[in-house]
């Protein structure tokens, strides 16, 4: 159970055992703050949320930094981890609650041990790389007829919504189910890992 600002919120039942947190800021000094998230880590739990309005930054022109769609990204995150475990083998953080709370939206999941992709040797990756696309091709085999994530929103990457002030995109469809899954972001920093085997840990960030 997490506490936070007097609300009570459950984690999944497949959360490790001590889940008693007494406010998200109080229990873990954050490991990052960028102008949208702020992430921590404390013990077997890895939390990502996002930045209440008090927190939002301002930019070189003076101007506040409001993030885009920044409550819908953290919700399409959030199913999309859970229908990725339930419909393929890429490996993926365990979700255990998603919620908001003082216009922050929260992600906790599961702490995943590893190193990034990135960090590795050349040697290193090209082993890595094949699983890779091992798990490119699962994603290409996910077809919808219909654009948008598992939460039902359509969530463009930020080079697509940059030029444009819409805030609701259209589902579009397609009569032959030509939509595949991406994920949008799979740079090597969001691969995790084992530095041992090489073996894929998780694929991180599916906002």
């Amino acid at each position: 159970m997490v506490e936070d600002c007097h609300s009570e919120v459950t984690l999944d039942s497949d959360a490790p055992g001590n889940t008693d947190f007494t406010g998200v800021d109080s229990f873990v000094t954050s490991t990052a703050m960028t102008a949208e998230r702020a992430y921590y880590h404390c013990g077997d739990f890895f939390i990502k949320r996002g930045l209440r309005p008090s927190e939002y930054k301002t930019t070189h022109r003076g101007t506040k930094h409001i993030p885009r769609l920044g409550k819908q990204r953290l919700q399409n995150e959030a199913a999309t981890l859970r229908f990725i475990r339930r419909v393929s083998n890429i490996p993926v953080p365990t979700l255990y609650g998603a919620f908001e709370v003082d216009e922050s939206f929260i992600l906790i999941m599961e702490h995943i041990d590893g190193v990034a992709m990135s960090d590795l040797t050349e040697d290193q990756k090209c082993v890595v790389r094949t699983e890779v696309e091992q798990y490119l091709a699962t994603l290409r085999g996910i077809k919808s007829n219909t654009i948008g994530g598992p939460s039902g929103i359509v969530l463009p990457p930020y080079r697509v919504m940059r030029p444009s002030d819409k805030n609701e995109w259209p589902r579009k469809v397609s009569k032959d189910g030509g939509y595949v899954f991406c994920h949008n972001d799979l740079a090597q920093h969001n691969i995790i890992v084992d530095p041992k085997t090489l073996k894929i840990r998780a694929i991180i960030d599916w906002e």
